[in-house]
C-alpha cells in the first residue's frame, strides 16, 4: 500500500481553526482503549506511527496525558504534569515529535469539566488545589459539588472548624453533573483564564486538536471561548446522552436526540465537531435486520451525519462503548459493516485501536483499503448521499457520485458498466467509477 499524503503539516494550514472543517478530509484514530494505562503506551503508540501515517490518518486521539487520581486519566489533579500512567513527559514530547514528523496531528483528550483535588475543604470534600500548578480552592467549583462563590469582590471565609460553614454557596453548573468529584465552575473568570493558558501550554507542547471529554458538564460557550483562546486546529466534543427509546427498542425517529447534539456545536459557535452518537446507536441497531432504520423520512441519513454532515465525527466504538467497559458495544460481527459504511459516507470517520490494532490483520487490512477508496475518490465530510436501498436486510447508496456501496446479506450490485468492484468482505461491497 503506497504512503498517503495526509495533508496535515500545521504550518500549511496557518492558524485558521476553520480550515480543516471546510477542508473536510479528515480521518481519525483513537489511540487508545481502557486498558491502555497498562501498557507503556507512549513507547507503544511511537512504534506504530510510520503506519499510522501510511494508513492514512490524519490526527490521533490521545488519553488525557495529565497525572490524575485514576490511571485511566479522566479524574485529573495536576494538569500541568504529563507523567501519567500512559508513561513520562519525555516520552510523550517524543510520540508527538514522530507524529509531527509523519504529518500526523496529535489529539489532546481536555478533561476539564471536572477536577479532583488535593485537600479537603468546605464541606470536608476534596474541593481544593493546595500543593499544584493551578492552586484553586473552592471559588473554582460549582455549588451542587462544594463550591463557594465571591459576591461583590468579598472572599468568604472558608474555616477549618467544619462547624462554622459559610452560607455563600457556589454557582450552579452551567450543564450536567459529573457525581463523585468536584465540577469546575466555568462561569468564573480566573478559571477561563487559567483553563485556556493550560490549552496554550498544550499546544506550545506539540498538541495540535482537542477532544473535549463530557461536553455535556458546562456550556458550549465555555467551549467557543477556550477554542478561540488556545486555537487547535481542530476539536470534537463527546456529548453523548441516551437514544430515544421504546418497549419495543430503538425508536425509528431520533431528530430530537441529534438536534441536541447539534445545539451543542451551535453553541460552540460551529468551531467544534461533535461525536455522533446518534448515527452510531442507528448503526449497531440496522445491522442486525433492520437497515430501514438508515433513511430518515426525508431520505436522509438519520444521524447528525444526515444533518450536519461537516460536523458530524462518526464511530463505531470507543474506549467507554467498547473495550473492556463495553457500555453500547457494536456487534462484533458486524463490525466491518459498520466501516463500510462510515468510512464511506459523508462526516469524518474515526477507527478505534482495537478494531485497527487488536482484531488481527484482516480487520487492519480491510479498514486501510476503504481508507485509500475514501481518500483516492475525493470522498469528504460534505460529500453528496443518494440511498438507493434501505430494506430490513440490505442498505445501499452513491456517495459523491464516485463510490457505490452495500451492507447487508441481501443481493444487490449498482446497474450501468461504469461501476467496478473495488473490494468485498463479509455482509459488505464497495464499487468506484
Amino acid at each position: 500500500m503506497g504512503h498517503l499524503n495526509n495533508g496535515s503539516d500545521e504550518s500549511a494550514q496557518g492558524s485558521d481553526v476553520g480550515q480543516v472543517l471546510r477542508n473536510g478530509r479528515e480521518i481519525l484514530l483513537q489511540g487508545f482503549n481502557w486498558e491502555s494505562h497498562k501498557h507503556d503506551w507512549w513507547r507503544n503508540l511511537e512504534k506504530k506511527v510510520p503506519d499510522i501515517a501510511k494508513s492514512g490518518f490524519t490526527s490521533v486521539w490521545l488519553p488525557p496525558s495529565s497525572q490524575s487520581f485514576s490511571p485511566e486519566g479522566y479524574l485529573p489533579q495536576n494538569l500541568y504534569s504529563l507523567n501519567s500512567s500512559y508513561g513520562s513527559e519525555h516520552q510523550l514530547k517524543i510520540l508527538l515529535r514522530k507524529l509531527n514528523e509523519h504529518k500526523v496531528r496529535a489529539m489532546a483528550d481536555i478533561v476539564i469539566n471536572h477536577r479532583v483535588g488535593t485537600t479537603q475543604g468546605h464541606g470536608g470534600m476534596y474541593n481544593r488545589y493546595d500543593g499544584v500548578p493551578l492552586p484553586w480552592n473552592e471559588h473554582a467549583v460549582t455549588s451542587c459539588t462544594g463550591g463557594l462563590r465571591k459576591i461583590s469582590g468579598h472572599v468568604p471565609e472558608v474555616h477549618s472548624n467544619k462547624n462554622i460553614i459559610p452560607t455563600i454557596s457556589g454557582n450552579q453548573s452551567s450543564g450536567a453533573n459529573f457525581h463523585g468529584v468536584p465540577n469546575i465552575d466555568h462561569s468564573q473568570n480566573f478559571v477561563r483564564n487559567d483553563l485556556i493558558g493550560w490549552l496554550k501550554w498544550l499546544r506550545n507542547f506539540g498538541f495540535q486538536d482537542f477532544r473535549f471529554d463530557f461536553a455535556r458538564g458546562y456550556s458550549a460557550k465555555y467551549v467557543k471561548e477556550y477554542i478561540e483562546g488556545a486555537r487547535p486546529i481542530f476539536s470534537v466534543g463527546e456529548y453523548w446522552d441516551p437514544c430515544n427509546y421504546n418497549n419495543n427498542g430503538l425508536d425509528y425517529n431520533q431528530d430530537s436526540h441529534r438536534q441536541q447534539i447539534i445545539n451543542w456545536i451551535d453553541g460552540t459557535g460551529q468551531l467544534s465537531a461533535a461525536f455522533d452518537f446518534t448515527s452510531k446507536g442507528i448503526l449497531q441497531e440496522a445491522v442486525k435486520g433492520q437497515f430501514w432504520r438508515l433513511r430518515d423520512q426525508q431520505g436522509k441519513p438519520p444521524g447528525v451525519m444526515g444533518w450536519w454532515p461537516s460536523r458530524a465525527v462518526t464511530f463505531i466504538d470507543n474506549h467507554d462503548t467498547g473495550s473492556t467497559q463495553a457500555h453500547w458495544p457494536f456487534p462484533k460481527n458486524h463490525l466491518m459493516e459498520g466501516y463500510a459504511y462510515i468510512l464511506t459516507h459523508p462526516g469524518i470517520p474515526t477507527v478505534f485501536y482495537d478494531h485497527f490494532y487488536e482484531w488481527g490483520n484482516s480487520i487492519h487490512d480491510e479498514i486501510v483499503k476503504l481508507i485509500v477508496i475514501r481518500k483516492e475518490q475525493g470522498i469528504h465530510s460534505r460529500s453528496s448521499i443518494k440511498i438507493l436501498e434501505a430494506k430490513p436486510n440490505l442498505y445501499s447508496a452513491i456517495i459523491g457520485d464516485k463510490v457505490c456501496m452495500k451492507i447487508g446479506d441481501g443481493s444487490w450490485c449498482p446497474g450501468g458498466k461504469e461501476w467496478t468492484l473495488t473490494t468485498s468482505g463479509h455482509r459488505y461491497a464497495i464499487w468506484k467509477k
